[in-house]
């Protein structure tokens, strides 16, 4: 099959340019050459961008993407990184959950105040201690703190 350029590459996979540019100079996909300015792929770059898409969906780094790729290009999905990653989304899960079910006994409680609820106080000791976090963190407050104290004492 014949390169396909930047934009044809850009329409296929629905990624912007300026995206297959970025991914080109990390080392995610190659370029064959240029016709011109234009950067040229071979037509299985669509897939290994799919599979970048899916790892990004999935919530992996690019630098862990990068790390399913043999030299060659080729996959080779660490199996052991994919069942951390499922069992990190159970986590995520199991939090999104309870607070979708905290927030819908917050809107439909009758208590006074949400102060006065049991329920709505429980929820909010959780997120005070870390229990339930931001999606965007890591760890709970707990084990951030476990593993401060650990940094400390393996520097002593």
């Amino acid at each position: 099959m014949a390169p396909l350029d930047i934009a044809q590459v850009a329409k296929q996979s629905g990624m912007p340019a300026s995206t297959l540019r970025f991914y080109d100079e990390k080392g995610l996909i190659a370029s064959t050459g240029r016709q011109g300015l234009r950067r040229l792929f071979d037509p299985g770059v669509l897939e290994k961008l799919a599979l970048i898409s899916l790892g990004r969906a999935a919530g992996f780094s690019l630098d862990e993407i990068a790390r399913m790729f043999a030299p060659d290009g080729q996959p080779r999905i660490d199996r052991r990184m994919l069942e951390t990653k499922a069992d990190e989304l159970d986590r995520t899960i199991r939090q999104l959950a309870a607070m979708r079910d905290g927030l819908r006994h917050a809107a439909v409680c009758r208590a006074p105040s949400h102060m006065e609820c049991p329920t709505f106080r429980r929820i909010l000791r959780a997120a005070g201690t870390g229990t339930i976090a931001a999606p965007d963190r890591k760890a709970p407050r707990k084990r951030a703190a476990q593993s401060s104290s650990k940094d400390a004492s393996s520097r002593q």
